[in-house]
C-alpha cells in the first residue's frame, strides 16, 4: 500500500494546524468557551479545524473531526476510507499552557488507522507512522522544508534505541481515576520499581510507540479522534494498542464514537 501522497497531505495540513496554534498560544489572553458536553473549547480548536479541513479535503476522501463530529452514522457508516482529525487533542493542557497538546490526523481504512500523523508544537516535533513504511519521529519538524523526502532523511525510524531505566507507566496529567491507579498497583507485584510518568493528550502514545515507556493503561472515556493517529504511530512501531477487555485492536467509525478502554503496549 502506497501512502505517500495521504502522508504529504496529512504533514502539511498538521504544520498548517500547529502554527496556527502557536499563534493564539502566543497571546496574554484567549477566550474559552463550553461545548455541549462540559468540554473547553478555543478559537485555536476552531482554527485548526478549519485548516486542516481545507488541506485534507484536496484529497476527496471525507473528514470527521472534533470540531465537526455531527454527521450522521447513516451518512459515514458507508465511508471506506475517511480522515479522522482532533486539531488540538488536549486543549485543558493548552489552556494551561503546560505544552502537552498534540494535532491529531489518521487516515481510516475499513475501521482500522493505516496513516497516523501526531505534531507536538511546542516541542516542534512529529510523530507518524503508516502501515507501508512503519513509525518515525522528527525533532525540528518546522525547520524543514515540508517535503516528504525531507522529512524522512530527517526522522527517526520508532523506537527509539533503548536506554537503562525502570519499567515505566505512561498515565493521564487530567483524567487519572481509581481503575488505573488501582491497574498500577498491580503492575507493581511484577516491577516494584516501576516510574510513573503523566502526560497529556496523544503524547503518552506516542512515548510506547518511541519505547520512553512500556505501558499506557486508559480506563476513562476517549473518543475516537483522540486515539486513530497515535494508533496508527503505535501498530506501525510493532507495539500493541487493544481493548482492555477483549484483546482486540480498537476500531473506528462505529455508530458511537467512544472508545472502549485500553490498553498500549
Amino acid at each position: 500500500m502506497e501512502l505517500n501522497a495521504e502522508l504529504n497531505r496529512a504533514v502539511t495540513a498538521a504544520k498548517e494546524a500547529g502554527s496556527f496554534i502557536m499563534a493564539v498560544y502566543g497571546q496574554d489572553d484567549f477566550e474559552v468557551e463550553t461545548k455541549g458536553d462540559n468540554f473547553p473549547l478555543t478559537k485555536a480548536d476552531r482554527g485548526a479545524h478549519d485548516l486542516i479541513v481545507r488541506e485534507l479535503q484536496s484529497s476527496g476522501l471525507p473528514v470527521l473531526s472534533e470540531e465537526g463530529r455531527d454527521i450522521p452514522y447513516n451518512e459515514r457508516r458507508a465511508w471506506k476510507r475517511f480522515w479522522l482529525v482532533d486539531p488540538l487533542d488536549g486543549t485543558r493542557e493548552f489552556i494551561s499552557r503546560n505544552g502537552d497538546f498534540t494535532v491529531n490526523i489518521a487516515l481510516v481504512e475499513d475501521g482500522s488507522p493505516v496513516l497516523g500523523v501526531v505534531f507536538v508544537p511546542v516541542a516542534d516535533e512529529l510523530y507518524f507512522g503508516t502501515v507501508d513504511k512503519g513509525s518515525f519521529y522528527v525533532k525540528g519538524f518546522n525547520s524543514l522544508s515540508g517535503t516528504l523526502t525531507q522529512i524522512l532523511d530527517g526522522a527517526h525510524k520508532l523506537p527509539l534505541a533503548a536506554a537503562e531505566r525502570p519499567y515505566r507507566v505512561v498515565g493521564s496529567r487530567s483524567h487519572m481515576d481509581e481503575l488505573t491507579t488501582s491497574f498500577i498497583d498491580s503492575l507493581k507485584t511484577e516491577y516494584p520499581d516501576l516510574e510513573i510518568v503523566q502526560r497529556g493528550s496523544a503524547l503518552k502514545i506516542c512515548m510506547i510507540a518511541a519505547g520512553d515507556a512500556d505501558i499506557y493503561p486508559r480506563f476513562g472515556p476517549t473518543m475516537e479522534w483522540d486515539t486513530a493517529a497515535g494508533q496508527a504511530v503505535v501498530t506501525a512501531a510493532g507495539k500493541s494498542m487493544v481493548d482492555a477487555e477483549t484483546g482486540d485492536e480498537l476500531v473506528y467509525n462505529k455508530e458511537y464514537l467512544r472508545n472502549p478502554y485500553f490498553i498500549v503496549w
